[in-house]
């Protein structure tokens, strides 16, 4: 990779600026929501973390039938850092899972937090701006669902209904910009 929009560039092709995965992590979380409704926190809690294991391979087989490839240059240097943003969300899931132990809700609220800081590097790895209102209205419901002492299904239906509509919005910005940006020419 030559320069930094140029990798930037690469990852909003591989990956549809990151909206399949969004959209996938909306499903998981509504999926989780789902689960804490008929099952319980518990239950929502497991299938969160299990079905966020699953985000990745998820999007990739969905972001193929949507034609997104998925795919990264592998010079490229963005990809070591979205792998690195990644480890650091999976080192903070026991910090939410031991909220739980308190009240469950507070799990699902830490893990908007969670989320929502791992989203805020992506503005870095596409080059989208979006990422930081995704990130900042993630944080912000975090806050608000605390602060209103709001129920775990309720949390996660937040979570779910948040992702599922900049999932959306990101993927019909990147079908209409095309798939090809100028590499030296930020996104957004």
């Amino acid at each position: 990779m030559n320069n930094f929009h140029h990798a930037q560039n690469n990852m909003r092709t591989g990956y549809g600026d990151g909206s399949v995965g969004v959209f996938v992590s909306g499903l998981v979380w509504s999926a989780s929501a789902l689960a804490v409704n008929l099952y319980g926190s518990h239950t929502g809690m497991w299938a969160l973390i299990i079905g966020g294991m699953m985000i990745f391979p998820l999007s990739t087989l969905i972001g193929k039938i949507v034609g997104v490839t998925g795919k990264h240059d592998k010079s490229n240097p963005l990809g070591k850092a979205a792998m690195e943003a990644t480890v650091w969300m999976i080192m903070c899931i026991p910090l939410a899972y031991g909220l739980s132990f308190v009240k469950p809700e507070w799990f699902f609220q830490g893990m908007l937090l969670i989320i929502g800081g791992r989203y805020l590097t992506f503005a870095s790895l596409y080059g989208q701006r979006m990422y930081w209102i995704l990130g900042g209205i993630l944080g912000l419901a975090a806050y608000a669902l605390f602060t209103l002492q709001s129920d775990a299904f309720t949390s996660a239906l937040s979570g779910g209904m948040i992702e599922l509509l900049f999932g959306i919005v990101l993927y019909l910005r990147f079908k209409k910009r095309g798939v090809i940006d100028h590499p030296s020419a930020p996104a957004e």
